[in-house]
């Protein structure tokens, strides 16, 4: 570290004295005042005019993309005023005085132009976050050019470093390994998005087919990206074989159930057990699935719930797949009749009241069959057929009862409730209540 500062520190010194004597004269003076007060008129006049444009952002109706844009414009408008008033400065004294006494000022306008198209472009990437480095790590490439310091900055990264074995990291090395491999890994990711959407429009491929393209396709993405970046940066994978392979056994280790998901979730893709769309019964869940992950599986169940169910679960545990083979599902109700009844007029009464309900399959006629004499009453079990069971199984059993009590009621056939008989070992005998005396 004294050997780079001892290097440096001619350069710092000449720096420093050309810094000193240009703000020791006059026209530094000047050119700040110009600044300040092209900030403060910016200051006042970024509120009339958002709200001017922002009237006007209101009526872009079905362009998004267009509309974030404008948006991200609008939030900056102080920006943009400020750098448009020092531009307008700069063009003025470059036409009355000499370009070196506009220095300042044209150095703090580039400034401005680099942050206001940094941080509208960065709007691209729509992690907020990851917007936010992307523009700061851009802007400061562009004031380091616009200074004219980017060989000394570069010169400086390059001399902060640690060797690996024959290999030499340095600051910069990791300056471009994080900038490459950002970039790169951003477009992977959304070129594999795109991929995604398009092979999910598909009709020519399965459900499970189409799901499992995409995420392998982003995956074999985002790997060539990582390769791509570091062999563009010349960096020898092979002086990362100690290291990969220890980071590779802690992973092992450490994330045995993420692993064990994401081999799980590849192989329900390819045996094609669950698909979206399929209504499931997993334990207590009941449910249709809206998405499969790499690491689970999105449930949503008829209450609005979304269970985000691990793949292992599916593979280790058994699932009741109502549409595997073909959406007819078979549904049974239970219920009972008084011994006045005729049997055979209940079962007919039964199939004609589970026919007129709608979502009760016609092509598959209800049966009704009984099953036993119970105590109190003929037991029976009604048998019909739907084709979406995504749409509840409980109230449509509610319909079909609803329909055999109306019919019932119309046809004079009575439920009967329990009837006890109680006999009393020993003689009792009632006795008139004793009449409560006058007041």
């Amino acid at each position: 570290m004294n050997e780079i500062l001892d290097k440096f520190e001619p350069v710092a010194v000449d720096l420093w004295e050309s810094l000193v004597a240009y703000v020791g004269g006059p026209w530094f003076s000047y050119q700040l005042m110009a600044i300040v007060a092209a900030y403060l008129l910016a200051w006042l006049l970024s509120r009339p005019v958002s709200g001017f444009f922002e009237v006007r952002a209101r009526q872009i109706k079905g362009k998004p993309k267009l509309l974030r844009f404008v948006v991200a414009a609008l939030h900056r408008v102080h920006s943009i005023l400020f750098m448009l008033l020092l531009g307008s400065t700069l063009a003025v004294m470059i036409n009355i005085t000499w370009p070196s006494r506009s220095y300042l000022i044209s150095a703090m306008f580039k400034l401005a132009l680099a942050w206001v198209v940094m941080s509208v472009l960065s709007q691209i990437i729509r992690s907020r976050t990851i917007s936010r480095v992307v523009a700061l790590a851009g802007w400061t490439y562009a004031a380091l050019y616009i200074l004219g310091i980017t060989d000394n900055a570069t010169l400086f990264l390059d001399k902060i470093g640690f060797a690996i074995g024959d290999a030499r990291i340095t600051l910069l090395l990791l300056v471009k390994v994080a900038v490459v491999l950002t970039l790169t890994l951003w477009f992977a990711i959304a070129a594999g998005s795109f991929f995604e959407r398009r092979i999910k429009h598909s009709e020519e491929l399965t459900p499970s087919l189409r799901v499992l393209i995409g995420k392998m396709l982003k995956i074999t993405l985002v790997i060539l990206a990582v390769l791509v970046s570091m062999s563009g940066l010349g960096i020898d994978l092979t002086a990362f074989t100690v290291f990969s392979g220890a980071v590779g056994v802690g992973i092992g280790f450490g994330l045995q159930k993420v692993v064990s998901n994401f081999i799980s979730g590849i192989i329900i893709l390819l045996d094609r057990s669950i698909k979206p769309g399929d209504t499931i019964s997993l334990g207590e869940t009941f449910g249709w699935i809206r998405e499969l992950s790499a690491r689970f599986v999105s449930v949503v169940t008829r209450d609005g719930r979304e269970y985000l169910i691990p793949n292992e679960d599916f593979i280790t545990h058994e699932v009741i797949n109502w549409s595997f083979s073909n959406e007819l599902v078979r549904l049974d109700v239970h219920f009972g009749v008084d011994y006045d009844s005729d049997p055979h007029e209940v079962t007919r009464i039964a199939i004609e009241a589970a026919a007129t309900i709608d979502r009760v399959v016609p092509s598959n006629k209800p049966v009704c069959w009984i099953t036993g004499f119970g105590d109190s009453s003929l037991d029976f079990i009604l048998r019909f057929w739907i084709l979406d069971p995504q749409n509840g199984l409980t109230n449509i059993k509610g319909k079909v009862l609803l329909a055999i009590w109306d019919a019932f009621k119309a046809n004079g056939v009575g439920i009967p409730f329990p009837h006890r008989e109680i006999i009393m070992r020993t003689p009792v005998q009632l006795e008139p209540p004793t009449p409560k005396p006058e007041a």
